[in-house]
């Protein structure tokens, strides 16, 4: 019976909301039957803000305005009625009367509906109660909303429902809004720094025939022009580098790149990605830039180096720490890899912990299963990890007293890695032996494998000056300096399963 009750509520709701629907229809054709088409009016005269006029108050007090906004609520009383106006920075009060905006202009406002967007002319004032308001001489319609915004006291708070109406999102949660402002600041600030320090932003492209640089799996599609199978980029690297070859010695790149992975709270198959290679410098070059770079930007979005996540005061004004991998898993595991002497010897030491691994790793695979699975965790302060082993690092340079290991750092915040830097492998010979361990492991079924790109090879034998470069999650950044728990609440509009596939 309840679940009868249930379903009765539910058709009732349904034919009321398309009651509502209908009704909003039919005022729009009464509005073009009578002339009034919102439609056509092209451009509406903005003077202000809302913020903007509650900060300037004391100036603006008795002068003449112009805003435009959604309608977030109206209240009418008789021949007076009041409105909130809800724009890019917020929201303010309106007062209006017939006996100011006219009989008829009254009559049509009376009308109009709870998301329809409108233009006030009006002259800023200060109410009873004290709240900064226009007084309206005209108001204006300038688009009729043919939809029901959520209920404003509740929200929308479902969040496949906010994934997928990200502009309904936008409107009904401000602090939704705060947050991809500040998005574009973290990325405006980025931009700042580096241009300050002499880089040049580039633009590579993003279908190429090889998807090298990182160890992902593409996307593949075809160009129908060339008859040719091209992949989506899964990293910046391969193309950036072949611009320090040809003499451009600091340059950057920022754009989207995709990786034909899984979704979960750290991962979208396509995010924003930063890649940025400097010559002659190394890995602890890039380390030094990283760490004032984070700063800045903190301090120039934030206002302060103290960044709240979650519960944790996270502190980037202190000197970020920085520790081997090898140093990292002795610390956590008490297992020394210094003394391990080869493969054999690590799976054992892995069975013995329960570390699962395939039979193609070898010992520098399974430290760094070691590290994964048993240090991540611990590293919330900002924490380089630095010297991986060669197996994991194909386009990473080598340290000359340890050649098993290379010289390449991790920045981990929150245990989350943050960005992923080398002294850049620029020796032709070596790294075409890296492209073949590489492709010897995409032969044994690594589908992340990278293969030899030969173009790159050529740049490289033309000669590359020492490069260190660097590359950061944008959205793992903003996610931080948001306080955001998962990525798709940085990214606008991130992949979601399309709705004929979740209904099955």
């Amino acid at each position: 019976m309840a679940e009868q009750n249930t379903n009765v509520q539910n058709q009732t709701a349904q034919e009321d909301l398309g009651q509502l629907l209908k009704v909003r229809r039919e005022k729009l054709a009464a509005l073009k039957e009578a002339g009034k088409d919102p439609f056509q009016i092209t451009k509406y005269n903005v003077t202000h803000h809302s913020t903007e006029i509650k900060d300037n108050f004391d100036t603006l007090d008795g002068t003449e305005v112009t805003i435009a906004g959604r309608m977030m609520s109206k209240r009418v009383m008789g021949k007076a009625s009041f409105c909130n106006v809800q724009d890019l920075q917020g929201s303010i009060q309106s007062y209006v009367a017939r006996d100011n905006i006219g009989e008829e202009s009254y009559a049509d406002f009376k009308k109009y509906d709870i998301g329809d967007i409108i233009g006030i002319r009006g002259t800023v004032f200060k109410t009873k109660t004290g709240e900064i308001s226009i007084h309206a001489e005209e108001v204006t319609l300038l688009s009729k909303s043919l939809q029901i915004l959520p209920e404003k006291f509740h929200g929308l708070t479902n969040t496949d429902i906010r994934y997928r109406q990200r502009y309904t999102d936008l409107i009904m949660n401000e602090d939704v809004k705060k947050t991809f402002i500040t998005r574009s600041k973290v990325i405006s600030a980025i931009r700042s720094y580096l241009d300050g320090q002499g880089f040049m932003e580039v633009e590579t492209p993003m279908l190429v025939a090889n998807a090298g640089g990182a160890a992902a799996r593409p996307f593949e599609t075809h160009y129908n022009a060339l008859d040719e199978d091209v992949k989506l980029r899964i990293s910046l690297e391969l193309y950036l580098k072949r611009l320090i070859v040809g003499g451009l010695e600091r340059v950057y790149e920022i754009g989207r790149v995709f990786r034909n992975e899984g979704l979960d709270t750290r991962h979208n198959p396509e995010f924003t990605l930063m890649e940025l290679y400097q010559a002659y410098t190394d890995y602890y070059g890039m380390m030094d830039l990283t760490e004032n770079m984070f700063r800045h930007v903190a301090q120039t979005v934030l206002g302060t180096t103290k960044v709240t996540y979650g519960d944790v005061e996270i502190d980037l004004g202190k000197p970020f720490e920085r520790i081997t991998m090898l140093d990292a898993v002795k610390k956590y595991t008490g297992v020394d890899f210094d003394q391990i002497p080869d493969t054999a010897a690590a799976k054992k030491i892995a069975d013995e912990k329960d570390v699962h691994y395939e039979d193609r790793h070898t010992k520098g695979d399974i430290l760094n299963l070691f590290f994964e699975e048993f240090v991540e965790e611990h590293l919330i302060q900002p924490t380089f990890v630095m010297d991986h082993p060669v197996e994991v690092s194909p386009l990473t340079k080598r340290k000359p007293d340890k050649p098993d290991y290379v010289e390449r750092f991790e920045l981990f915040i929150t245990a989350r890695e943050m960005c992923n830097a080398y002294s850049e492998l620029n020796d032709p010979i070596d790294q075409r032996e890296r492209f073949k361990a590489q492709e010897a492991a995409l032969a044994a079924g690594d589908e992340e494998a990278n293969t030899t790109d030969e173009d790159f090879m050529n740049a490289l034998e033309i000669g590359m000056p020492p490069t260190g470069g660097i590359g950061y999650g944008i959205d793992r950044l903003v996610m931080l300096l948001t306080n955001q728990p998962a990525i798709r609440d940085v990214l606008l509009f991130p992949t979601m399963k399309s709705l004929e596939k979740k209904d099955q």
